[in-house]
């Protein structure tokens, strides 16, 4: 698993093969979130896990990096090869690239 900085995040998600998984709450998603992201709850991921390509890039982010690393290790466990996520999640990415997005 890859663990990227928000500079390198956009750069992966900018490519339109790239899923943007979500990973935290739905309520969260309301107050902030990456346009374009399918949102599966860190707790649902092993139920919905059949929703993801395995064959495409995954890129996960969750509030501060947590729950997307726990993410992006379980997809890898269960077969998904490129994936990456957002160190410092949502939060990091609000703080360096893009101050639109609410802090909470």
């Amino acid at each position: 698993m890859q663990n990227l900085a928000p500079a390198a995040f956009k750069a992966l998600i900018d490519r339109p093969e790239t899923v943007l998984l979500d990973v935290r709450l739905p309520e969260e998603v309301e107050i902030a979130a990456l346009p374009g992201a399918l949102n599966i709850p860190l707790a649902e991921l092993g139920a919905r896990v059949a929703e993801l390509n395995p064959e495409a890039p995954i890129a996960v982010l969750c509030h501060h990096g947590v729950r997307s690393e726990m993410a992006g290790r379980f997809l890898e466990r269960n077969g998904f090869g490129a994936v990456a996520h957002l160190i410092g999640g949502i939060d990091a990415w609000s703080q360096t690239l893009d101050p639109t997005i609410p802090r909470y």
